[in-house]
């Protein structure tokens, strides 16, 4: 039938979903490589050039990301955000299909595992009806993100999910 059980461990280590598209490969001494497909991480240069000119646009770090791990990074500590996990906070923002905004009452929301940068503006990715990731703005420690950078995020984010449908 086509079919592959991955156990409940593996899967939950992976964060791999029911329905997740998956590549398989195999190496040189034929054992199988299982490795969980990213439509994101397949624009990995093209994110990288959108997050150059969104950082260069707002001040602001940018990052992109896809359902699990860090994709493109600007303006930012590239080495200490690039391939890091999202957070659970993120994984929930990305499946509500929600904008963030930071707000004024100082709870802060952090979107990267193990990174203690607080998000000032979110924006998931949505690519024929599907979260596939999402578009964020870091804070700077100077201030609020403006309407304005809240407007860029959302249409990068826009933008984005239209170039994997094509």
């Amino acid at each position: 039938m086509g079919r592959v059980v991955i156990p409940k461990e593996i899967r939950r280590t992976m964060r791999i979903r029911e329905g997740d598209p998956l590549e398989i490969f195999t190496d040189q001494n034929g054992e199988v490589i299982l490795k969980k497909y990213s439509p994101v991480g397949e624009m990995g240069s093209f994110a990288s050039q959108y997050a150059d000119v969104l950082s260069k646009a707002t001040g602001l770090t940018t990052v992109v990301c896809d359902r699990d791990h860090v994709i493109a990074v600007s303006g930012g500590a590239k080495k200490e955000l690039l391939e890091r996990r999202v957070s659970p906070q993120l994984e929930e923002l990305m499946e509500s299909r929600k904008n963030y905004i930071a707000s004024k009452d100082g709870k802060e929301f952090f979107p990267i595992e193990g990174v203690d940068k607080a998000a000032s503006v979110a924006s998931p990715i949505v690519a024929s009806g599907d979260v596939s990731g999402a578009v964020l703005l870091l804070s700077n420690g100077q201030g609020a993100a403006t309407e304005g950078d809240s407007r860029l995020c959302t249409v990068a984010s826009a933008f984005l999910g239209k170039q994997m449908e094509e």
